[in-house]
């Protein structure tokens, strides 16, 4: 990419993340997001994810720089070079996951770059019965919820659910129960990325249910399919010292 990129510049309402964006602006001007060539997005991984969406419809670029806590899917932050850095920096494509969920009124479409989770709304366990590819794989599991991960948000929700970290290229996903009660010692399975996931919620109304797509939540759910869709997809742009792939691999042998 040329160091002459037309860069625009998005900021977390953080006083850090707005700070920085002043000084980026002041420094290497910017154009409006719907002229750009790459997209500078300042703060943490969550205001990556929302830029991510934002950006769906153009395909632009994004380049994240942190300005927020973890960081994990942002660049660090430096000022100095930042058209350079942007030039050489590698792409990485993410395809999300596609979430249907439907409710007694109908069903919603929402898109994870992250995971799709289920979790229980009320103090009793969900119920959940679980099919791949229209295959019923576990009949009953009794848990708090269960989600579905892409290898980029392996190290989110997923990890802190017991989840494994799943290579960028692996072509897997991760099914993932959260705090399972019965089966108790079911801790998921990994699918290949083609596979279909459904979750049928039994006793729906003793036991409400609700369904998380990054931003699109759903409460009172009967039944969620999510699977990966590959005709949508982001690029994002990571220095070549530390780009996605090598973090991901970092984190199998964080301490």
């Amino acid at each position: 990419m040329s160091s002459a990129a037309r860069l625009a510049f998005v900021a977390a309402e953080t006083a850090d993340a707005q700070a920085a964006r002043a000084r980026l602006v002041e420094r290497h001007g910017g154009v409006p997001a719907a002229e750009a060539d790459v997209v500078v997005a300042l703060g943490g991984d969550g205001f990556l994810l929302e830029t991510v969406h934002r950006c769906l419809a153009r395909g632009t670029p994004i380049y994240g720089m942190n300005r927020g806590s973890v960081g994990f899917l942002l660049n660090d932050y430096g000022e100095d070079g930042l058209p350079d850095r942007i030039a050489r920096a590698q792409r990485v494509t993410l395809n999300p996951l596609r979430m249907l969920a439907t409710t007694a009124s109908g069903t919603t479409d929402g898109l994870a770059f992250n995971e799709v989770s289920l979790l229980r709304e009320t103090r009793q366990a969900a119920k959940l019965r679980i099919s791949v590819d229209g295959v019923v794989r576990l009949d009953e599991l009794a848990c708090d919820g269960a989600l579905v991960s892409t290898p980029a948000g392996s190290t989110a929700y997923n990890l802190s659910a017991h989840g494994p970290i799943l290579p960028l290229g692996a072509g897997i996903l991760a099914l993932t129960p959260i705090s399972a009660f019965r089966p108790r010692r079911w801790r998921g399975a990994l699918l290949p990325h083609e596979a279909r996931i459904t979750f049928d919620v039994l006793e729906a109304h003793k036991r409400p249910v609700s369904a998380v797509a990054d931003f699109t939540e759903v409460r009172d759910v009967l039944r969620v399919e999510v699977f990966e869709d590959r005709t949508v997809g982001s690029t994002l742009l990571f220095d070549p010292e530390l780009n996605l792939e090598e973090r991901i691999l970092k984190e199998q042998f964080a301490p």
